[in-house]
This record gives structure tokens, sequence and C-alpha cells, in this order.
């Protein structure tokens, strides 16, 4: 009797140990993250050590895996294979994110920048309002990043509006911000997900797009083109969102690392960025890209009118919140003024 039941207890405390161990197993989680961004980037690089840090901190509990270079599709895919449960997230431009929550593509007003400094007065009063208009809409925001400045890059120079007229200018699809301002400078675009443009200007389809140096020199589009004009059209961000409904099955204290962490890594990637886009500028040069500015202070002037044209016509859409328009413009306003202060 004495033996049965100490075999009994055995068995109890053996199924215990198997049931604790399938319990710490059922409680780690992977968040499959999707880019369109190459491996070898500086943001996968950057993450992939995130991904690391909190593999370690977690005890495992939480991974990162990531699945780069568009393999898991463009945006508009990633996003459906998010929703589907296949993925728990990406490294999205603003844009994409913009079918759940419109004010996230905001920064990317047309020529709303016009340098770094303005940039990152705006950001330090913005960045958290449009997370948490994200996690209102399913999406945890781990970290918004620098996409850098985008340039008109193109096969015959472009010094003036009148210039772009006969162009063949890629246009993101559904991206309805862009389009709005090319159409009030006279121009059609042609709408392609970004996995088609190098082949696009490979053939003709497309023969002008506007991109980041780095991004230019990642997808190979700069071997296409001649030119580059010299006038910032937008500042481009890079969000790391996952889907809500994922993260919430982390502890809230693996959250609160998987977040610190990220926080951490993005900060380091925009220095890298900014670095990187200084020196993707200078290999722009050696490989023959001729730089170009705007005929005149006038011209720029004209741009800059195209740009009030289209943000008080995006502004009639009802599309944005009107109450964060003002904000950023309010805030470029007392930055430009001189009356903002440092914080």
């Amino acid at each position: 009797m004495r033996r049965k039941s100490l075999s009994l207890r055995a068995a109890i405390a053996l199924v215990g140990l198997f049931l604790g161990m399938t319990g710490v197993e059922a409680s780690a989680r992977t968040l499959k993250i999707a880019t369109i961004l190459p491996d070898g980037s500086s943001w996968l690089a950057e993450m992939r050590k995130a991904g690391d840090e909190i593999k370690e901190k977690t005890q495992g509990r939480v991974k990162l895996k990531f699945y780069p270079g568009g393999v898991m599709g463009g945006d508009k895919t990633v996003m459906r294979k998010v929703r589907a449960g296949q993925l728990q997230g990406g490294a999205f431009t603003s844009g994409a994110l913009a079918a759940v929550y419109p004010d996230a593509e905001l920064y990317s007003l047309p020529l709303l920048f016009r340098d770094y400094e303005e940039v990152d007065f705006v950001r330090s009063h913005l960045d958290q309002k449009i997370m948490n208009g994200l996690a209102q809409n399913g999406f945890e925001a781990l970290a918004i990043t620098d996409g850098g400045f985008a340039y008109v890059l193109s096969q015959k120079p472009i010094r003036k509006v009148e210039d772009m007229e006969g162009t063949r200018v890629w246009l993101v699809e559904d991206d309805k911000m862009t389009d709005v301002a090319l159409r009030i400078a006279g121009v059609s675009p042609v709408p392609l997900p970004i996995a088609d443009v190098y082949t696009a200007l490979q053939t003709g389809l497309v023969d002008t797009v506007a991109a980041p140096p780095i991004g230019a020199i990642a997808f190979q589009w700069h071997t296409r083109v001649k030119y580059l004009t010299e006038v910032p059209i937008m500042y481009l961000v890079g969000i790391f969102a996952v889907d809500q409904r994922a993260f919430s099955k982390i502890s809230a204290k693996d959250q609160k690392v998987v977040r610190e962490v990220v926080s951490a890594a993005a900060g380091r990637l925009d220095e890298v960025n900014r670095a990187d886009e200084s020196n993707a500028r200078e290999a722009l040069k050696s490989q023959g890209i001729e730089f170009v500015s705007a005929s005149s202070r006038e011209e720029v002037q004209r741009w800059r009118s195209i740009s009030a044209q289209a943000i008080a016509q995006l502004r009639g859409t009802g599309r944005y919140s009107e109450e964060t328009i003002n904000e950023i413009l309010t805030l470029l306003q007392e930055y430009r003024s001189g009356a903002a202060v440092p914080e």
C-alpha cells in the first residue's frame, strides 16, 4: 500500500512538472515581423540586436523573428497577414498605417519640414499622440523612426515646376496625400507597389521617383536615374507596430521590456540614419548623380505654394484630424518664429 502511495505521489509530481514546463512554453511568444527593408539595412541590424536583448531580458519568453526584403509582400499584404494572425507586426511606412489611423501619415505632408531641427521639435511633442492614436485602432506602435527626407530623382533635371511636365512619376499605391500634391502640380502619377519600382524604371513605365538617398541606394533605383533635385519634398517615418491582440498575450512585465528596448534601439537608429543619409548623398554623387537646385528662391516658394494648396485640399477631405494638423502647423510656426523654448 505504501509503495502504491509513493508511486501515486511520484506520478502526480511528474504531471505537475510537465504541466509547469508546458506552461512556461505556452507563455513564450514569438512576434513575427515583416519589412520591405533589405537584409543588411541599418534598421534590421539594430532591431535584431534589440530582439536578442529582449530574448535575454525576458528569459526567452518573448522573441522577435524578422522577415526582410519584402519576402512577406508589400505593406498591404503584410497588413492582411497581420489581421489573419500569420504575422504579428511589421516595419511599416506611415502611409500603410493610414488605413487604420490616417493621422499616422501627417508628418509626410508635402514640403512640411525644411530640416531635421524642425522635425525633432514637432516629433518631441506629437510622437506619443500618434502612438496613442494607433493604440486606439488596434496597433501597438513600438517605435517611430526616421525615414529621411525624400528628394526627386529623375532622368532629366528638374529645377522648376514646369520641368515635371511629361514626366512619369512613381506614386506609392494608395498614397492619397502625394497624389493630391502631384495633381496640383499638373502631374498624373503612376501608382505602383515599392517592389515594382526598379522594374518600372528599367522599362520606362516611370522615369521619376521621390525617395531618401538611403532608400534610392538600397533599392538600386539610383542606377536608373541621373539627377537629384535639392528640395526636400517630404519627410518620411517608419513605424514599428505590432497587432495589439498578439501584444496583449505578453505579460505586462515583458511588454515593458519590449517597449523600453525597442525605444532605445529606435533612438540609436535615428542617429545612424542621419549619418547614413549624409554618406548616401556622397555615394550618389560619386556614382555620377548630378545634384541640381531649384532655379530660384521664387521657384522654391512656388513649390511651397503647391504644398499649401495640397494641405488645404487634404484638410477639406475630412480624412485627417483638424486638431492634429493645427498642432503640427502651430508648432512649426512657433519654432520658425523663435518662440519655441527647447525642452
